[in-house]
């Protein structure tokens, strides 16, 4: 799936500086330029987990260290409104969910949900837009994909500003499953989506909404682990 990386990513109609190394270069026609395109493919996804790790937390997965390029790729999807690298984004996503769950078969996947503010404050549904070119992807390769969007988002303060014990407490209260929803079919697997995983704490408070519910995730893929982390 990786092989078309770089066409998602030169395809794109975006200002002249990298959205990787944020360097401006003589006839860049390109949102990422082909030195940070090359960091990207040479990543690969493995196991992450934060330390100590929040009761609930199902195996992690994440392309890779938050840190080079998909720092600063992700910082200017997300933060600065360039939604072209959704696509890319999303394609390295889908990477991510393949190697996590293994062999093709039927997958469903529950993206982590903004709350109002944080999406108007984001350019709108930031993971969203990532999972549909997840899901695009994989079905491309495959894969039976269907996308659930089984969470709504309660108001919380601002995950920055917190702790690692407010980060718990904030996500703890934070998510609602959304009324009438059936069952998931045998033999799919939940895969829940985010972008980032730093203590943990938030996927593993959707997770045990998600149990409680019957949607028992198999595993949680993201694109960046921050750097507390160890290999299981």
């Amino acid at each position: 799936m990786l092989a078309g990386l770089w066409a998602d990513l030169t395809d794109l109609v975006l200002p002249a500086d990298c959205a990787g190394c944020r360097e401006r270069r003589s006839g860049l026609r390109h949102g990422v330029c082909p030195d940070c395109v090359a960091t990207l493919g040479a990543l690969r996804p493995g196991p992450v987990r934060p330390v100590p790790a929040p009761p609930g937390l199902p195996p992690c997965h994440a392309l890779g260290p938050y840190g080079g390029p998909l720092r600063e790729i992700l910082l200017a999807y997300k933060d600065h409104g360039r939604h072209g690298l959704a696509r890319p984004l999303g394609a390295l996503l889908a990477e991510v969910v393949a190697a996590a769950v293994g062999p093709v078969g039927p997958v469903l996947l529950v993206p982590v949900p903004d709350t109002p503010a944080a999406a108007r404050a984001r350019y709108g549904d930031h993971l969203g837009r990532l999972t549909r070119h997840c899901a695009h992807r994989l079905r491309a390769a495959g894969w039976p994909v269907r996308v659930g969007r089984a969470l709504r988002a309660m108001p919380r303060p601002d995950s920055v500003t917190l702790d690692s014990a407010g980060r718990a407490e904030a996500a703890a209260a934070a998510f609602r499953m959304r009324p009438g929803l059936g069952a998931v079919p045998d033999g799919t697997r939940v895969v829940l989506l985010d972008d980032i995983v730093t203590t943990g704490a938030t996927l593993a408070a959707i997770s045990r909404v998600l149990t409680a519910h019957g949607w028992s995730p198999s595993v949680a893929t993201v694109l960046a682990a921050t750097a507390r982390r160890r290999q299981p």
